[in-house]
Parts: C-alpha cells; structure tokens; sequence
C-alpha cells in the first residue's frame, strides 16, 4: 500500500529518472547535430551541457523560480503573522523553518520551493494573505510544508529548468534545419534522411515529454499534500476554505509561466471551469475534487 514514506522514495527515483531521461535527450539530440553537420565535436558539447545543466538546476533552479516571481524574503517584522504560521507549523512537521519570501501579486496563490528541507522556501502572494484567516493561512502553509516535507520540491523545481531548457534546445535544433546544414552532397544528404527524421522526431516529442512530466509530478502530490497539511494542522477545513476563497479569484498572476504553474497551490492562470477532458491536462486537480478529498463535500 502507497503511503508517505513510498511516496518520498518515489519522489527521489522520479528525480533520478528525470535526470536520465533529460540527458538521453540532449546527447540524443547532439548526437544527431554533430552527425548531420559532421561535427564530432558537438557530441561532447551535449555531454557537457547535460552535465552542467544537470548541476545547475540542482544548485540554482529554485532562485531561478523566485527571480522570475519577482518574490522577496521578508522579516517577522514586515509579515509577524505569516512568519509565526511557518515557524510554528515547521516545529510542528519536525522541519528546520524555511525561508519566507513574498511576492506582491493581488492574485491569492503560493508555493514552495527548494532543493531538500534544509533549503527549502515558502513563498506566498500577497493577495492570499489579504483574504485568509489565521486558520486559512495556517492550512495554506501546512500544505506547502507538506510538499517540502514528501521530498516534492526538488523535482518540481528541477523540471523548471531542464524542461525549458530542452524545449529551447529542440527549437535550436528546429531552426538549425529551416537554415539548412550539412553538406550539399546529395548522396550525402540522402544517406543521413533517416537520421534528419529521427532528429526532427526529438526535437518535436522533447517538449511534449518535458510537459507530461510536469503533469506527472503534480496532481497526485497536490492530494498528498493537502492530506498531509490537514492532518499537520488538525483542521481541514481551513485549508478547504481556503482553497474555496483561491478559487474564486479568475485573475491570473502578473508573473504567470507555465514553466513553473505546477509549483503553485493553484493554477496561476487563473482558476476556470473546465471539462472533464481537459482536466486531464492540467497541472492542477479541480478543486473542488481537492475540497471533496478534504471535507468530503464538493460545492462552494
């Protein structure tokens, strides 16, 4: 039976494996570049940017997602409510306090971020904490304690990076042959057809598999974290009344990607009503479903 320690050893396997499949597709994609131009060369250099985006999403992929949020660190002193909610809910998930940051959006949203608990970042709008309660806020911030608690945060924020970064390397590779390459030779040229395709194939298919792995990583760890932040506070109702007052802001953030959507507690586009078969491309569970797992009624 699944529980939260298989889910936290999961979560490290679906690291590891992101990393393998990030890196066959690079070298994948370098190969079939340095084939097509007869270039050895640019094999190695796929190998090293494997390597080193590899390491630095690691290291930087969470300032990267803080920076691109315009968010700031804050003091007890500027946000004395938050800060309290995240010291004393960290003391009571056995997790050293993370770091508070805020970004000055009147959209309600927040999200956590990090490479593993000892550095890990809460972050929150400021429009969520101008429409929760104490015991709303509480259950926001259990939840996002939550995520860093089930080891969620590092590969959440990992697949920031190393999905742009494929998708940028596909449309290089994608104008590289709209500016055409190789060398004139028509034997030549007829010889490395299947290769081309195959090339054309990646460069295609590794944005898509960049997006499905964000689907992956994120509706089953949003249930998970909700249940794990209602049972931190002892009071679902204040995260499902929460999620019930998120839900009714349409406006999107200002500073709204859909590199990073996945990492917040609620669609930063906006929340829309939607079919049933598009919720299954959503980075987010309907919320009412979220509110239903909680308190065990859907409407608000």
């Amino acid at each position: 039976m699944s529980n939260l320690y298989t889910h936290q050893s999961e979560n490290i396997l679906k690291t590891w494996l992101l990393v393998g499949v990030f890196s066959t597709l690079v070298i994948g994609l370098g190969w079939v570049i340095s084939y097509y131009y007869q270039d050895s060369s640019l094999i190695f250099i796929a190998i090293v940017i494997a390597i080193f985006t590899n390491i630095f999403s690691y290291w930087y992929s969470d300032k990267i997602v803080l920076k691109l949020h315009k968010a700031k660190p804050v003091t007890r002193e500027e946000y004395f409510d938050l800060w309290n909610a995240v010291e004393n809910l960290s003391i009571g998930a056995g997790l050293p306090m993370p770091k508070v940051y805020v970004i000055d959006d009147p959209s309600p949203n927040a999200f956590a971020t990090g490479r593993n608990k000892e550095h890990a970042v809460v972050c929150v709008t400021t429009g969520l904490l101008n429409i929760l309660d104490k015991n709303e806020l509480e259950g926001v911030i259990a939840h996002e304690l939550s995520h860093i608690g089930n080891r969620d945060i590092l590969i959440s924020t990992v697949v920031v990076v190393m999905g742009g970064f494929v998708a940028l390397l596909s449309d290089m590779f994608l104008r590289s042959r709209m500016w055409g390459g190789g060398n004139g030779n028509r034997e030549r040229n007829n010889a490395n057809s299947i290769i081309l395709v195959i090339g054309l194939i990646l460069a295609i298919l590794a944005p898509i598999a960049a997006t499905l792995i964000q689907l992956a990583v994120s509706r089953k760890r949003e249930f998970l974290a909700d249940a794990s932040g209602a049972l931190l506070t002892r009071y679902p109702e204040g995260l499902a009344s929460a999620l019930r007052k998120i839900s009714t802001a349409s406006q999107p953030m200002r500073t709204a990607n859909s590199a990073t959507a996945h990492l917040f507690i609620s669609n930063p586009f906006g929340t829309l009503k939607t079919s049933k078969l598009k919720n299954l491309f959503l980075t987010h569970p309907p919320i009412e479903e979220r509110i239903k797992a909680l308190v065990g009624e859907s409407t608000y």
